[in-house]
């Protein structure tokens, strides 16, 4: 009974984390856009989202990347059988990448408050995506386990990036085409 409360938590705190990891990218690509709005309105900005990342990361985000890891961990004590396996092993690979996301977008977050980050807002729209492919290959592995035939699934995560990032290039010039300045 244990395993299936672990599992719950796991589930409900894996989409808490998403959505943080969903989240914070955008507001890293709204402040990095505030500087295109002059020096008055970006000092304003700039302090807001500095708060609103700050809150973001120490109040939802961390917080449940931490109950997800430690509710996964409680359910790999129970059922240590899942680590013979190699969706999971391949899975722990996947959630160790987005780990390495969360990090490094936590990196980011604190280069944009100092006010030394040099990353456009076209490269946080692709960085945005990553842990959109992340979580496809999580949860398609998760789901179709052992049956997931590799190189259909291999090629359908490309595909998936590939037009991520079309989408982000399409967008880009219709707000060029609609007078914005474009990063």
């Amino acid at each position: 009974m244990i395993y299936l409360y672990a599992k719950a938590v796991h589930i409900i705190f894996v989409i808490c984390w998403m959505a943080g990891l969903f989240y914070m990218p955008r507001l890293f690509i709204y402040h990095t856009e505030a500087k295109d709005k002059g020096i008055e309105a970006y000092t304003i900005l700039h302090q807001q989202f500095v708060i609103m990342e700050n809150r973001l990361w120490w109040v939802i985000t961390t917080p449940a990347m931490i109950i997800t890891i430690l509710s996964a961990l409680l359910m790999l004590h129970y059922n240590p059988a899942l680590l013979s396996m190699g969706w999971m092993q391949l899975k722990l690979v996947f959630v160790s990448c987005m780990v390495a996301y969360h990090f490094k977008s936590q990196q980011l977050m604190y280069k944009l408050r100092d006010e030394k980050s040099t990353w456009t807002s076209g490269q946080l729209r692709m960085w945005n995506e990553v842990s959109t492919i992340l979580l496809f290959a999580i949860v398609f592995l998760v789901i179709l386990k052992s049956t997931l035939n590799w190189i259909f699934g291999v090629v359908g995560l490309l595909g998936l990036a590939i037009t991520l990032m079309l989408l982000i290039k399409v967008y880009k010039k219709y707000r060029q085409s609609k007078g914005e300045k474009v990063n």
